[in-house]
């Protein structure tokens, strides 16, 4: 069976045919609404895919901070607590200046 034999054996179409093919006023519609409906998508998609500031600048971000509470802040951003500032968590120990803070969370060694 032929294509035309198989569009032969098809019933007609109900719709008027001006409407059974799209002319371009419908077709400019129909582009308008695709491109809002990604505008729409990528609004409520761009929270989850922007990027976020690295650990380093988030570490960094924390000076100013009362050392204790800086120390459990970097701890939350590391996730876990570095070996040399757990005495100063704990009050066993003074807490270390904001540069030796800075340079055991970011694991650089003096320079």
């Amino acid at each position: 069976m032929t294509r035309d034999e198989l569009l032969a054996q098809l019933s007609p179409p109900r719709l008027p045919l001006d409407m059974a093919a799209l002319d371009w006023r419908e077709m400019l519609a129909l582009g308008g609404i695709g491109l809002l409906a990604g505008l729409l998508v990528a609004l409520l998609l761009g929270p989850l895919l922007a990027r976020r500031p690295s650990r380093r600048a988030r570490i960094l971000g924390t000076r100013g901070m009362p050392s204790q509470v800086r120390i459990l802040a970097i701890a939350r951003i590391l996730g876990r607590l570095p070996d040399p500032l757990r005495p100063a968590a704990y009050g066993a120990a003074p807490a270390p200046d904001d540069d030796a803070i800075d340079r055991i969370a970011l694991g650089r060694r003096r320079g």
